[in-house]
């Protein structure tokens, strides 16, 4: 930081604070009868910022989290709007609880330090508000991960930042002691890139810069894809894999990379084209390359996903989405599908050397499988053997011959370990009987 600003932003900070020791309150609170609690801060300027962000007028039946609530007035306005709020702060402020009783609010109060608070502790949130807290924090992009979290649709996101520039190179300063204006709680300043790669990061499928009111930027993070605005082919899915194990093995609470193999006509594919989705959450891409005559895209498991299975997918910037593979957080369930009357695996075996019930494991591994049951004009794009509970998506499916069972082919992620293993064929909503195999080096 400069000297002149350094100067211009202590000075500054000096006033703020000589008034706030004055007036108490940081937030103007309006109460019922007229009387107007004078804070720092003016209902007209606590209203700008709100108004920065699409927070709809009616959110009945929404559920509001606001971190770094303070006095509360966000928290108040989210609960005069039909929310159900919870307020988040990391130490007690006993004006908000005055507030609370002097409005007869029903908001709940969490007393938390973000960076340790998680979707186990407090639940999930239509709407989070995250206003001025993150360069309060040590562990900046741990914080915005666990309010991705506890986000299911938009993130509020207000934060002091070095340059209100979304195109510049991403760049961060830590204040060591107390030379962000005087104050010895303030740890970093990011600038409007990095604070946008930040939320990216995270887990927002989209971030979206609203504007600046001064050094605060304004960002939306949106946990969910837009809507394709035409219906173009959707890609081929063969293969969801661990990005790091390339295996089928996915953390509840691990930083895991998922990695899509997939077919697509289009070309010039890249990290802003391609939209991967994860049970109900999309996860932006921070690779998108050529894999021999086919793609490959690896994003972050989404922040707040649960334990057990979730459907993986995904499409191009127009397309529709892909038929869907399962994967399996945590550890596999128990059997939570019918047995299909007509499904039927009549022999599974190694891809290349067809020995029967021995599959080999490691790089361009495949299994083979023979069906009966398929209808004549199953398309191979709809079909799947379920691995461990893990869906391999077919590439290849034989031309109908009488009653003879037809012959699939799906490629295997190269990490899986050896071991037992159990495969179904999974068609039109049902499942086979499970066959047991050996996975073998």
């Amino acid at each position: 930081m400069s000297e002149a600003r350094d100067t211009r932003v202590i000075e500054e900070s000096r006033r703020q604070a000589a008034r706030l020791s004055r007036l108490g309150w940081y937030h103007t609170i309006e109460l019922p009868d007229g009387t107007v609690i004078e804070g720092l801060q003016s209902l007209e300027q606590q209203r700008q910022r709100l108004r920065q962000f699409a927070v709809p007028e009616d959110l009945t039946g929404k559920r509001v989290l606001d971190i770094g609530a303070w006095d509360g007035w966000f928290s108040f306005e989210m609960e005069r709007r039909g929310a159900e709020v919870l307020a988040v702060d990391a130490t007690k402020n006993t004006r908000l609880l005055e507030a609370r009783q002097l409005l007869g609010s029903r908001i709940g109060y969490h007393i938390a330090d973000i960076c340790r608070l998680t979707a186990k502790d407090v639940g999930t949130f239509d709407i989070v508000l995250f206003f001025g807290v993150l360069y309060h924090v040590k562990h900046p992009l741990l914080a915005l991960e666990n309010v991705c979290g506890m986000c299911r649709e938009m993130a509020c996101i207000e934060s002091f930042v070095t340059d209100a520039d979304p195109r510049g190179i991403p760049l961060m300063e830590f204040y060591e002691t107390n030379e962000l204006r005087g104050q010895a709680d303030n740890w970093v300043g990011p600038n409007l890139a990095c604070l946008m790669a930040f939320c990216r990061t995270a887990g927002f499928a989209r971030v979206q810069f609203e504007g600046a009111l001064g050094e605060r930027a304004h960002v939306t993070g949106y946990r969910h894809w837009p809507d394709p605005e035409d219906s173009d082919a959707a890609p081929e899915l063969l293969c969801v894999a661990n990005s790091a194990r390339q295996d089928h093995t996915f953390s509840e609470s691990a930083d895991d990379y998922l990695t899509f193999y997939f077919a697509s006509p289009l070309e010039a594919l890249n990290c802003d084209n391609v939209y991967p989705q994860i049970g109900p959450y999309g996860s932006r891409p921070i690779d998108v390359a050529r894999c021999g005559s086919g793609w490959q895209a690896t994003c972050k498991h989404p922040p707040g996903l649960g334990a057990g299975p979730h459907d993986a997918k995904i499409r191009t910037v127009n397309g529709s989405y892909s038929v869907p593979l399962r994967i399996i957080v945590g550890p596999a369930p128990a059997r939570d599908t019918a047995v299909s009357s007509t499904l039927r695996l009549v022999r599974v075996a190694d891809g290349k050397t067809f020995e029967t019930g021995r599959v080999r494991v490691g790089e361009d591994s495949g299994m083979s499988a023979w069906a009966a049951g398929l209808p004549i004009d199953a398309p191979w794009a709809g079909i799947r053997l379920r691995l461990n509970g893990t869906d391999l998506g077919a590439n290849w499916l034989a031309r109908p011959s009488g009653a003879e069972p037809r012959q699939i082919n799906a490629s295997l992620p190269a990490g899986l370990e050896p071991g037992p293993a159990t495969v179904t064929l999974v068609f039109g909503g049902e499942e086979s009987a499970p066959v047991t195999i050996e996975l073998v080096r």
